[in-house]
């Protein structure tokens, strides 16, 4: 499974709802069923967002359909993030052919940045 990271910014409807039951958005989020879908935390957060969610999704369209179903319930504007584990990305530069490597490490032409 994939993890996700979503940031999520109350509407006026939600901030209204958040007003009333502070644990709205924690009630919305549990009361939504899509299979496939982890739930790993939620964070009521200070910033640009009001909250951080981490899921754990079988796929895109698992975590897509999850965060438009809360976004809905929770009034929110929801960003969805892949988040993959910088493990995993050493792992892979690691696994990386000889000529991938020596593409990525060659320097560009000095030529080729100039306008035509």
């Amino acid at each position: 499974m994939a993890t996700y990271i979503q940031l999520l910014t109350l509407t006026q409807e939600g901030r209204e709802k958040a007003l009333n039951d502070p644990e709205s958005v924690l009630h919305a989020q549990d009361n939504i069923s899509v299979p496939g879908i982890q739930v790993l935390g939620l964070y009521g957060v200070l910033g640009q967002y009001d909250f951080v969610s981490m899921v754990e999704a079988v796929d895109n369209e698992a975590v897509a359909r999850f965060s438009l179903k809360l976004g809905v319930q929770a009034g929110a504007h929801i960003t969805t993030l892949p988040a993959i584990p910088i493990g995993r990305m050493e792992r892979t530069a690691r696994e990386e052919s000889p000529e991938t490597e020596a593409m990525v490490s060659s320097p560009a032409p000095d030529d080729m940045w100039e306008q035509r």
